[in-house]
Order: structure tokens, then C-alpha cells, then sequence
């Protein structure tokens, strides 16, 4: 075969779909965040961060450097090794402490990043309960997605936040089989949010454990920054909270939030845990400090949502089309693979606006869109530059318009 010959195929499908991901070469700039420098060739460019899920600034925060700082100048660099060996270092255990107190559960257990605190999570939960039948949302995450598949339980499929339909898939199940509801709060693309509590009702109802993401929600609702069941008041109803330390708190890092049994049954049992080297404690020292700050203060989730109230305002008034949601996420529809990338390519070359496309597979073909996360270091004047650029383009690309 030829092996060469097949990568450079594929390659060339994605660019003649207009599907080919080019990485931005930036370094944001540390206390002056949304700015960034990007480097193209030997020449740089000033630009302006539009689509960073570094949803609050926390990544810039003095605090969350200076504990950074801090922990390198006590323990170096890196962690060791895995938990289990020579991994564990006391911020790791001030961190889950901090994260067990964010979601009022007994216990937490971090991992490496989000996506395998799911998939880990999910594998071994759904390998080990004997007969486990798993409910998955039709638009959850592809980690949870790997997660579900490796575990090799019975999965189910039900409409995205269809309470009807989850009530009659779970209705259909033996009573007596373990069963798992996985879900979303904030789905990253579209900005919508589930209905936690009656997800909780049903799940109550037919005897079966809630598995919850709040990737996209913790640091950013509720009134210390737990997500959207610590804003609606129903984190004890939820069996296992999964969030990230990569989004609102500005570093890396995944987690699991529940009861001190199931945390040492996925520690003593996921592989996914087991293997892994652990976090830097310098990592899991920033993290403990961008949670403490944003237990105690709305500034920043204030400022925030402003900021996307007049982004939205400001879209509607020139009638460019936004998926409307209650959440902080700005969807731009574009809804045309390659002019979708045409757009992000000018906005960066011209402009200085960095937003990248997102296209197929992430969201379905015809739905392309620009994800646009305000954050609240943008000022009137990078809105209003936003604004006129996308005004422009989108009249360059003849495209439609919202009507008001």
C-alpha cells in the first residue's frame, strides 16, 4: 500500500471541502489578555482573541500566576510520576478538597484534562456495573462518546433535552439493570443547557445515576461558580459531576466531583487514572487558585455576561444571524464549509480578529458557524472592531442577513 499516498489524499479531501484546520501561531500576552502576537513567517501581527475558552481571563489572572510561580519555586516542575507511584503531591490533594467543596460533594478525583476525566470515568463505570444500560444525549462530547464505546455497555440514545424521550428509552429498560443518564449542562456549540432538575426527576423515577458535564459551565454559573446545577440548585441530585480545570479556571486539567466510595472505586479501577503521570503541582496550584477567587467573586461572570449582551446587541442590529441561547456562547451561523473558513482566514489577515471556523464534523454539514466566546477584558473598542469586520465580510460574501 501506498502509505504516503493515502495521508496526502485524505489531506487534499479536507482542503477541497474547505475542512482544513490551519493552527494560529499566537502567544497571548500575560496580564493583557484577549491581545495576542501571532507569527507568520518571519513577520508578526498584532491580533485580538475571539473564540478562547479561557471563558474568564483566569489563565492572565495575577493570582492564578503568582500560585504558579510559587508551587514551581517549591516542588520543580513536574509531578514524579502517577498518583500511584510517586505522583501525588499535596496541591493535588488541596485541589480535590477545593473541588469537592465546589460541587458539595464528599470527594474528587483529577486527571489530566476533561476529556479523559470522561472518558476514564465513563469506561470503567459502565464496564463494572453489572448489566449497565447507558442513556446518552445525542449531542454529547466525543470523549463521552469514547468513553461509552470503550466501556462496551448497552447504549441508548435520546434526543437532545427531549424529556419525553428519555422518559420512554428509560420506560423500556428491565427495571433492575443498573442505569447511567449522560448528559451535558452547556453544549459547546449551540449554547444550550439542559434541564438538569427534571434529567434528575426522571432519573429518580426509574432508578438510574446522573452523569453530568459542566466543562463549559463551571466558573461561569451559579453563585460560586459550581455550573449550572449549583445555579439551579440541584447539585446533590446529581450522581457524578465532570468538569475541567482548561475553560473558566484558565488551565488544565479534568475532574470528577461525587461520593467518596465512587472516587476510589474510579481511581482504584479506571486504567485511565491508573497509568497516567500526573498534573504538574504547579498546574493543580493555579487551578486551586482560580476556583478560590471565583467562589468569592461575580466580577468577572458580571462583566462577562455584559459583554455578551452587547456583542448580541450589536450582531442584531446589523442583522448578523447568532443562535439565540441563555448562555455565553455566541454561535455565528454561516452555514457554507468554505466560506466559513474564507471568513475566518480574513478576519485574522485583514482585521486581526482571531475566531476560528468551526465545520463538519464538529457540527453538522450546512450548520458551519464562528463560535464567539466574549470574555470580560474585551473592550468597546474590540467589539465595535468585530462588528464592522463581520459587517463587512458579510456583505463581501452575500450573505443573508437576520431580520429584526
Amino acid at each position: 500500500m501506498d502509505y504516503e499516498g493515502f495521508f496526502e489524499a485524505q489531506i487534499a479531501a479536507l482542503h477541497d471541502e474547505g475542512r482544513y484546520r490551519v493552527f494560529a501561531d499566537l502567544e497571548r500576552h500575560a496580564g493583557n489578555f484577549p491581545k495576542a502576537t501571532r507569527y507568520v513567517d518571519d513577520d508578526t501581527q498584532e491580533v485580538t482573541v475571539w473564540c478562547s475558552n479561557d471563558y474568564l481571563g483566569m489563565g492572565q489572572s495575577d493570582r492564578v500566576r503568582k500560585a504558579m510561580h510559587d508551587a514551581i519555586d517549591k516542588c520543580g516542575a513536574g509531578a514524579g510520576g502517577t498518583r500511584n507511584i510517586s505522583g501525588t503531591n499535596h496541591y493535588h490533594v488541596l485541589l480535590e478538597k477545593e473541588l469537592a467543596d465546589l460541587h458539595d460533594k464528599p470527594a474528587a478525583l483529577i486527571f489530566t484534562s476533561g476529556y479523559v476525566s470522561n472518558w476514564a470515568s465513563l469506561q470503567v463505570l459502565g464496564s463494572m456495573l453489572p448489566g449497565c444500560v447507558i442513556l446518552s444525549d445525542e449531542l454529547n462530547h466525543a470523549s463521552m462518546i469514547e468513553g461509552i464505546r470503550h466501556s462496551r455497555a448497552d447504549k441508548v440514545l435520546w434526543k437532545h433535552n427531549d424529556m419525553a424521550d428519555l422518559e420512554a428509552k428509560l420506560k423500556a429498560i428491565d427495571p433492575a439493570r443498573p442505569k447511567m443518564i449522560v448528559f451535558e449542562s452547556v453544549y459547546s456549540m449551540d449554547g444550550d443547557i439542559a434541564p438538569i432538575g427534571a434529567i434528575c426527576d426522571l432519573a429518580d423515577k426509574y432508578g438510574a445515576m446522573t452523569y453530568l458535564d459542566e466543562v463549559h459551565a463551571v466558573g461561569m454559573y451559579g453563585p460560586k461558580g459550581g455550573g449550572i446545577a449549583d445555579r439551579d440548585g440541584v447539585m446533590e441530585r446529581v450522581t457524578v459531576i465532570e468538569g475541567t480545570l482548561a475553560k473558566a479556571f484558565g488551565v488544565m486539567g479534568g475532574y470528577i466531583a461525587a461520593s467518596q466510595s465512587l472516587c476510589d472505586f474510579v481511581r482504584s479501577y479506571s486504567s485511565g487514572f491508573i497509568f497516567t503521570t500526573a498534573l504538574p503541582p504547579a498546574v493543580a496550584a493555579g487551578a486551586t487558585a482560580a476556583i478560590q477567587h471565583l467562589k468569592q467573586s461575580d466580577a468577572e461572570r458580571n462583566k462577562q455576561k455584559e459583554r455578551v449582551a452587547k456583542v448580541r446587541a450589536a450582531f442584531d442590529a446589523i442583522g448578523i444571524p447568532h443562535l439565540s441561547n441563555p448562555s455565553h456562547i455566541i454561535p455565528v451561523m454561516v452555514g457554507d464549509p468554505v466560506k466559513c473558513k474564507w471568513i475566518s482566514d480574513v478576519l485574522l489577515d485583514n482585521y486581526g480578529v482571531y475566531i476560528q471556523p468551526i465545520n463538519y464534523p464538529t457540527v453538522p454539514r450546512g450548520t458551519e458557524r464562528l463560535r464567539i466566546t466574549p470574555g470580560p477584558l474585551h473592550t468597546d473598542q474590540d467589539i465595535d472592531h468585530l462588528v464592522r469586520a463581520l459587517n463587512d465580510l458579510w456583505s463581501q460574501c452575500a450573505l443573508a442577513r437576520k431580520v429584526a
